[in-house]
Formats: C-alpha cells, structure tokens, sequence
C-alpha cells in the first residue's frame, strides 16, 4: 500500500460526529466545550466572580480541545 492509499482511507474515514442544528461536529469539540462549560458552572459557583469562571472554563475548554484533537481520529 502507497503513502497515497493510506492518506485516501484515513481521509474517507470520517471521525465519530455529533450533528448539531445540521451541521456535523467531531464529538470531541463537543465534549471539550461541555467540560468547558461545566467548569464554568463550577468555578462561578465557587468563586461568584465572573473573571475566574470565564478562564477557568475557557482554559478547560481549550485544553480538552487541543489534547483530544491531537489523539487523532478514534478507530473503531
């Protein structure tokens, strides 16, 4: 098999989505901004200051987004 094969099958092999509002989102952003939210919910709760929740939660997000995304396609 030819680097252009392998490229072809990991191309047509599309990533676990979610459809939101039509439109398909690889489930790892979906989960990322979930656990973003959720640890928005979190700290807003814990701190009741609107600047350490929105961090907090942004940061979370954006890390769950970068280390997922950077695992790759899931196989199954």
């Amino acid at each position: 098999m030819t680097t252009a094969d392998n490229f072809h099958d990991a191309v047509s092999r599309p990533a676990s989505t979610v459809s939101i509002a039509g439109v398909p989102w690889p489930t790892y952003k979906v989960v990322a901004l979930l656990i973003g939210l959720l640890v928005f919910g979190a700290v807003a709760v814990l701190t009741t200051a609107p600047a350490p929740a929105v961090l907090g939660g942004a940061g979370a997000a954006a890390a769950v987004w970068l280390v997922l995304g950077l695992r790759g396609p899931s196989h199954h």
